[in-house]
């Protein structure tokens, strides 16, 4: 196994540990721990496609696993804050659907031989999402960890934090819903009901 292929693996395995730190209330500063296995996890993200493609070293099982371990990283930390209450259920549905629909489509389209690259779109919101993620995982860490040891942060971070967050939120949701509607159009020929 070649090392992108290695650090994409990784991902997929740090995506329990980023969840039980984050669930776990008695592990000291889980949401700090949650964001820096988060942020590792991102990381690995940004180098693997890289590396790969770098030193000629894309493989199927690259091609196959990458994509999925983004979604599953990104996917379960939005399912966290829909479980804390962070995030609602109509953005965490949209972005959900989207990744099913461009899975789906990758699946059909692959069919016929040609591969669907992941557009300026697609990268734009997957970037703006992570941000949106480490954002609140900091927002949490200091209202929430500091807190409960005595360093109180709350006059400093505010309910102004809070709607900050929800602004993000919603901006990785319209990019969501434009980058999923420019790959629908763009294959569109290969999912012509007609046929």
């Amino acid at each position: 196994m070649n090392l992108p292929n290695r650090l994409t693996v990784l991902r997929v395995l740090l995506v329990p540990v980023f969840l039980v730190c984050f669930c776990v209330d008695a592990i000291p500063f889980h949401y700090l721990l949650s964001m820096i296995f988060f942020v590792a996890a991102s990381i690995t993200d940004a180098f693997d496609g890289y590396l790969a493609r770098k030193h000629n070293m894309v493989t199927n099982f690259g091609k196959f696993l990458d994509p999925l371990a983004d979604k599953i990283l990104v996917m379960t930390a939005l399912a966290c804050f829909v479980e804390i209450g962070l995030m609602g259920i109509v953005p965490f549905a949209i972005i959900m659907a989207r990744e099913f629909m461009v899975s789906g489509l990758r699946l059909v389209v692959a069919n016929s031989g040609t591969v669907v690259p992941a557009g300026i779109w697609g990268k734009l919101k997957t970037a703006f999402t992570m941000v949106t993620i480490i954002a609140a995982l900091v927002v949490l860490s200091f209202t929430q960890d500091f807190d409960s040891f005595g360093l109180s942060f709350a006059n400093v971070i505010t309910t102004v934090s809070d709607i900050i967050i929800q602004i993000l939120i919603w901006i990785s949701t319209v990019l969501t819903i434009i980058s999923g509607g420019i790959y629908l159009y763009g294959y569109r020929k290969h999912i012509n009901p007609a046929e």
